[in-house]
């Protein structure tokens, strides 16, 4: 496990991470605010918990690899791959514009650590049974992990994918659904019913764990079980997660899935990050 200040805890990471995607999206006005902030526990126990990474070194060969499927998070993973040094904090005044080594959207070939181009939703998992199948057959000890959103379950190729991966005895898989409940046109769970998720995934010969994903005891309880699960078969966490966790304002916003947040606002954000971290 690599972890750059090993006094800081997972729980200063998280906020730190959040205070990193309001900064990011004050600079734009607007963006996926809600859910970066939802996902940020479940970022801070990967990458500061879970991961074996080299921040100085992002293309190692012996890391473990972050897949991120919903590429409209980017936000969120590049907070914390902020926090975690692989891309220089100064780097966040420029999120979203020309240029950039942050857009909006995650590209692999713009920014470090960004392992692969999530735009088009429902790849992420399809494209880690890949990474999976090669490591193995490079004799890799490697994880791949994957995160992508509830709404992503729409698409076929998450339930292929899921049956591949089961069949090839991915054991150096581990998944992160994010169930937020929440995509562009309305609860998520409404536009196409999913549940009962567990029993599904399950059914796809996976192991499989159910977990608050704002509960960070219990996330890292989750990625320790994932990690040292016997058994040749991938693993999956389905992290039921709060959209505009740690801000209780954008919490109770009905509206955000893609967020504008009033000029005055963000400063009132931050402050209550900083709040949260004193309870």
């Amino acid at each position: 496990m690599t972890v750059q200040g090993h006094n800081v805890s997972v729980h200063e990471r998280a906020r730190r991470i959040r205070c990193h995607a309001l900064r990011m999206g004050e600079v734009q006005g607007q963006g996926y605010i809600a859910q970066a902030l939802d996902i940020a526990d479940v970022l801070a126990v990967a990458y500061f918990h879970a991961m074996r990474y080299r921040p100085e070194d992002p293309e190692w060969e012996e890391r473990d690899r972050f897949l991120l499927s919903n590429g409209h998070y980017a936000i969120a993973l590049y907070a914390a791959l902020i926090e975690a040094g692989i891309v220089p904090e100064a780097e966040l005044e420029t999120y979203g514009f020309d240029d950039s080594r942050l857009p909006m959207s995650g590209m692999a070939s713009y920014t470090p650590g960004m392992e692969m181009s999530g735009g088009s939703l429902g790849l992420g998992l399809t494209i880690a049974v890949g990474r999976c199948l090669g490591l193995k057959r490079k004799g890799s000890d490697s994880f791949v992990y994957t995160l992508f959103s509830d709404g992503e379950l729409d698409e076929g190729s998450k339930w292929e994918a899921m049956m591949s991966a089961a069949h090839y005895k991915l054991d150096n898989l581990i998944a992160v659904v994010d169930v937020n409940n929440q995509q562009a046109d309305g609860p998520s769970g409404q536009m196409m019913g999913f549940e009962p998720l567990v029993d599904k995934v399950r059914a796809f010969g996976w192991f499989v764990q159910r977990v608050d994903g704002n509960d960070l005891n219990a996330v890292v309880a989750a990625f320790d079980a994932a990690k040292t699960h016997e058994g040749a078969v991938p693993r999956m966490i389905i992290a039921d997660t709060v959209m505009g966790k740690g801000v209780p304002f954008l919490e109770a916003r009905e509206r955000n899935h893609f967020m504008r947040v009033d000029a005055n606002e963000w400063k009132l954000a931050l402050a209550a990050l900083q709040d949260g971290s004193q309870s």
